[in-house]
């Protein structure tokens, strides 16, 4: 007696097909996306902290800086860079050592999803977070404290670039400080200061040619400074580019620096980045 096989269904033959590289760094930026929403601090702290700083400082600060804009117009500019940079650099920095010292990430290593599978999910979780954040602080200062959006498709398009070339700056070099931290606990405490001290270097909290001159010196060594400058010129008038240090908001420089950023931020992730802590080998 013989019997014969029926070929095999499109369904039955996928059960052993590995997922698309596509699919699998969605699935992975879904799973880190889902785990930050989960952490209510983290969540209060990215989203929530840069509206809380917009309504102390209208509060404190009034009046104009010149070219008839309102300071806390100029200021809210800067807290949307923040808000990038905290949602790349500043989380990534933290959170990268916590699933170190946990194992989480050796135990990635050992499963035979690709590496860089992680570091897209990574990635998308950044962008969506970053989208979201900027979206917040849009809604809650167009109304209230009178900023203006984009009113051309070349300020959106300044406004994408900056922000593409600002996050991957940002989100890199946050890959790469998550190994300075030796433990878990010391994320925090390596990453906030450096954060905190480019912030009020960069022009964020204070108009940034009321800064003193070697100050500003070494803000322009960083991203943070660039991307406030690149979003001023998107929010703000044309004309108060000649009140930026330059004389212009040098979109080209703005770029450049950005562009230099993220080619530095990729090399220090080729060479520093850890799997496992240093005790684990």
């Amino acid at each position: 007696m013989t019997t014969t096989t029926k070929p095999a269904t499109p369904v039955a033959a996928s059960r052993g097909r590995r997922p698309a590289a596509g699919t699998l760094a969605l699935r992975q930026g879904r799973l880190e996306i889902t785990q930050f929403l989960r952490s209510r601090e983290s969540v209060v702290f990215t989203m929530g902290f840069p509206i809380i700083m917009i309504l102390i400082f209208a509060s404190i600060f009034g009046g104009t800086i010149g070219g008839g804009v309102k300071f806390t117009q100029y200021f809210i500019t800067g807290m949307i860079a923040t808000g990038l940079m905290t949602v790349s650099f500043q989380n990534l920095g933290i959170w990268i050592p916590i699933e170190r010292d946990r194992g989480v990430l050796k135990r990635y290593r050992g499963t035979p999803m690709p590496k860089w599978v992680w570091f897209a999910g990574k990635v998308i979780m950044v962008v969506a977070i970053g989208i979201a954040e900027t979206a917040l602080l849009l809604a809650v200062a167009v109304p209230l404290f009178d900023l203006h959006l984009p009113g051309t498709a070349g300020k959106w398009f300044t406004f994408g670039w900056v922000a593409v070339l600002g996050v991957t700056a940002c989100t890199l070099c946050g890959i790469a400080i998550s190994s300075l931290a030796r433990t878990a606990r010391s994320g925090s405490a390596v990453v906030t200061p450096v954060a905190l001290v480019l912030q009020f270097i960069s022009g964020v909290f204070f108009v940034f040619t009321d800064l003193p001159t070697w100050m500003q010196q070494v803000a322009a060594l960083f991203p943070l400074k660039w991307m406030c400058q690149g979003l001023r010129s998107v929010f703000l008038p044309e004309s108060f580019g000649a009140q930026e240090p330059g004389g212009s908001f040098e979109l080209g420089r703005v770029a450049l620096v950005l562009g230099l950023w993220c080619v530095v931020g990729l090399v220090l992730c080729l060479t520093t980045f850890r799997w496992t802590t240093k005790r684990d080998g």
